[in-house]
Formats: C-alpha cells, structure tokens, sequence
C-alpha cells in the first residue's frame, strides 16, 4: 500500500470513527448536509486564496481541509445507503477517463477538438442525467449549481443558453446592452418607487456585464478579484501616508481622500 492509500484509508477511518453514534464526536454527529455544505464552499475559497497568495505550506492544509470536506459528504451519503467515498472516486475517474479520449484511446486532436470533445461529453452526461429527472429540471441550464459565486454563475449560465445559440453575436452589442441596463438602472433610481425595483435593474445590470466579459473572453470573478486586491492595497497606502502625516482618517475631509486615493494611485500598485 502506497503513502497515499495508507493516508486516505487512515483519513476515511478518522471520519467513520467521529460519526460513530457511540463513541464520536457530538458536533461531528449532528451535522448534515446542509449544514456542513458552507463549509464546504468556504474551504474551497480558501484553497483558491493561497493560490492567489503562493503560499505553498497553507496550500497544502488547505486542500486537506477540502478533501476532509469531500470525506465528510461521503460519509454521511454512505450511512444513509446512498454510495461510499470508493463510489465518488471511481464516480469521477471513469468521467475523467470518457472525456480524454486522446489520452487513452491513441488518439491526436487539436487543441480546439479537445475542447469540443470535452462539451460534447459532458452535454452528453447532462442529457443522460436530465433524462431521469422531472421534465421542468431538463432543461438547457439545468445542473448550473446555485450555490456558485453569483459572477461565477451568471457567466456559465450565460455560456450554457449560448450553446444553444441564445446569445448577442459579438461583444459591441453585449455593450450596448450594459449600457441600455444603467439607462434603465437610473430610470429606477430616478423614480424611487421602491428598493426591490432598483435591486432588480442592478442585478440585470451586473448580469449583462458578466456576459460582455464573457464575449471579450475574460473571467469576471477574477477581474472583481484583482479589483478587490488592487483596492487593498491602494488603502493600505493610504493608512500609510495618513499615519505618516499624523492624520485622523475619520477627520479627512471628501477632498483629502480624494488627494489621498490619487497619491496611492500614483505608487502603481
């Protein structure tokens, strides 16, 4: 038995041993799967977040932190007589094995065959899947999880009806829409008749920006990411110069922080 096997075999006895209705954990035996689920997702943010940091030690807890979370599911599918943590992955390598036909089957396709292999196999799969589920869940955008960062879900639900060939034709047009939804965005705001009427055109607003991403081939979650990161660290420099200078930054006035936010602004970064 390799390393990984002993590891894995100790890590599935570790889990059975805290579910244990005798002798486990009390937290660890109350949970369900709703409940361990935004966990779940937050281990998943995590693990991207040391990506993004490189930091190759808090990498390695986070995943395990993640594979614990898969663990956790398994287990909890397998008291209920549902399918094991030996049925999830035998589960994703046959459908690893389906989708690289070029690796195992000899063969020698472009780049761009992969990717159209790859769709096929997996709309493929969905219809396979929507087959035995209710007719209103077979749709077209069914299976896009809703749990999914909203800009990560307006994207591939975009992508998803695009297939089909519901979609703007270039991304110029996908402009014009952005800028068709702020005109209506501030026709809301200029009637104030009531909150959930503006929320409504901000979520068709971001929902079109998302797509005009989309069509310039860009990743709007990532983009916001880079956003959000640049914003820290042009703040950071602002405290920075605020403390420099012995200054209050609840006292600044609208014009220093904007002298401010120019100054840092000026540091590139």
């Amino acid at each position: 038995m390799s390393d990984a096997e002993r590891a894995l075999s100790a890590l599935l006895a570790l889990m059975a041993r805290l579910r244990d209705p005798q002798r486990g954990c009390p937290w660890d035996r109350e949970q369900t799967f709703s409940s361990i689920a935004p966990y779940t997702i937050e281990e998943a943010y995590e693990v991207a977040d040391a990506i993004e940091r490189g930091e190759h030690q808090q990498l390695r807890d986070e995943l395990g932190d993640l594979l614990f979370q898969v663990v956790f599911h398994a287990r909890m599918a397998e008291e209920r007589g549902w399918f094991d943590f030996a049925a999830v992955a035998t589960a994703i390598h046959d459908k690893l094995v389906r989708r690289h036909p070029h690796v195992f089957a000899g063969a020698s396709p472009t780049p761009e065959e992969l990717v159209r292999v790859w769709e096929e196999q997996k709309a493929q799969e969905r219809a396979e899947s929507a087959a035995s589920r209710p007719a209103a869940e077979g749709t077209v955008l069914a299976g896009v999880p809703r749990a999914l960062p909203a800009l990560v879900r307006a994207a591939k639900l975009g992508r998803r009806a695009a297939r089909v060939g519901f979609d703007w034709p270039d991304a110029q047009q996908v402009r014009a829409k952005v800028l068709e939804e702020l005109h209506e965005m501030d026709a809301a705001l200029a009637a104030a008749t009531d909150a959930g009427g503006v929320a409504e055109e901000l979520g068709d607003l971001l929902f079109s920006i998302v797509n005009w991403s989309r069509h310039l081939k860009l990743d709007a979650e990532a983009a916001l990411r880079a956003a959000n990161a640049k914003f820290e660290r042009r703040f950071a420099r602002m405290e920075s110069l605020a403390r420099a200078r012995g200054l209050d930054l609840k006292g600044l006035s609208a014009a220093e922080w904007d002298a401010m936010w120019r100054e840092a602004k000026l540091n590139r970064t």
